[in-house]
């Protein structure tokens, strides 16, 4: 008998994950609902759209794969409300889906509606978003109440709301994506982290005009919507670094956040200033914005910029720190930044010698030998 056990328990455990090619949403939904641990379901044929999937739960060695045939031929998904939707998954990998003109949300992932069992292990890769809205609150990638997870490789053009906007998601890496603002869209912010979102870094990424904040550390968000429950701040513990973030009203801000930490970012040409200390939220009675850190960033700027440091009521920009950046004024190159909170080593009025007539002035590393330690080109993650 025990023998008999430890053989069915062989075979189980040995059982070879499923390669499921799916052509339809119909063939999808039924695939996803039986889905196992190590599935890979391929979608060709389509287009897709107005998916809602729930329950996916890989494992840790044996995620679910959802995923196109390749980077060259993905899974296409056209218009409908949302283009696909995910609640309540663990352990799953997204790849290879191009998804365009939903009106909603591109990709929306969620917990379900149950703040304390947040969907995780997420990992989204290799993907396209575009086209989203146009106007208003509707975001590319909308996550809510997701932790530990991967977003490498997208590409996002054209949205609504924000590129990718996280309420209360934890434990997470935005790498290697482009972002890029589309005309007629309203585009309030390329990456948005709120509500209760902290513990998440952003790093080696590309901004194109990608909304009036291209990367917004904080928001304002209902108390309802918070996870796993409302804090003192919007966000916490926030890295931003190794990014080139080109034009948008404002490359940074700090808003009802706490221990943002932006470094070693390349901000080229922000249309009205290059970073906001914001108090946003009045709902309730959170502490204020707090203990950011802004260093070793590499600032083009120009006569567009006439307050380069955007201080609202409310906050605690004493509390910041500005520290090792550059900062060149092609309009007026002796122009000193005025900075608020501790400012230390700060350089002005030495061109860092990028090539401002390259294609893409803000991927052109300083030759200034004294200067070349500060800005993307300069960023090393850690191993």
């Amino acid at each position: 008998m025990k023998l008999r056990c430890l053989t069915l328990l062989l075979l189980v455990t040995l059982c070879p994950a499923r390669d499921v090619k799916v052509t339809t949403s119909h063939e999808l939904h039924k695939a996803a609902a039986n889905a196992e641990p190590g599935d890979r379901l391929i979608l060709s044929g389509g287009p897709f759209r107005d998916i809602h999937l729930q329950g996916l739960r890989g494992t840790r060695d044996q995620p679910i794969i959802l995923q196109g045939g390749s980077a060259q031929q993905p899974a296409s998904f056209r218009g409908g409300k949302t283009g696909i939707q995910l609640s309540r998954c663990q352990w799953l990998e997204l790849r290879f889906l191009d998804i365009h003109g939903a009106q909603w949300n591109g990709i929306n992932i969620d917990d379900g509606g149950n703040r304390d069992q947040p969907a995780h292990h997420i990992t989204i890769t290799d993907c396209s978003i575009r086209s989203i809205g146009p106007k208003g609150n509707f975001d590319a990638l909308k996550l809510s109440g997701l932790d530990h997870f991967v977003i490498r490789r997208c590409r996002f053009t054209g949205w609504g709301g924000s590129a990718i906007d996280m309420v209360g998601c934890h434990h997470g890496l935005i790498e290697s994506c482009h972002f890029e603002g589309k005309e007629g869209f309203s585009q309030n912010s390329g990456i948005q982290l709120k509500g209760g979102t902290s513990d998440v870094a952003v790093l080696a990424n590309d901004f194109h005009d990608a909304g009036l904040r291209a990367i917004n550390l904080g928001g304002s968000t209902g108390l309802q919507f918070f996870r796993p429950h409302v804090g003192e701040h919007e966000a916490e513990d926030i890295e931003v670094a190794g990014n080139r973030i080109r034009g948008s009203d404002a490359a940074i801000a700090f808003v009802t956040s706490r221990a943002g930490h932006v470094h070693h970012n390349t901000i080229h040409l922000p249309e009205k200033w290059v970073l906001r200390i914001l108090q946003e939220n009045a709902d309730h009675p959170f502490k204020p914005v707090c203990d950011g850190v802004f260093e070793s960033n590499l600032i083009i700027l120009d006569q567009r910029v006439r307050t380069h440091v955007n201080i609202g009521p409310g906050t605690a920009a004493e509390t910041f720190t500005f520290r090792n950046n550059v900062w060149f004024d092609l309009s007026n190159p002796p122009r000193k930044p005025v900075l608020p909170g501790k400012v230390i080593d700060e350089v002005h009025g030495e061109n860092p010698g990028i090539d401002l007539n390259a294609e893409d002035p803000a991927s052109s590393p300083p030759t200034h030998p004294r200067l070349n330690k500060v800005g993307a080109h300069a960023y090393r993650a850690e191993p």
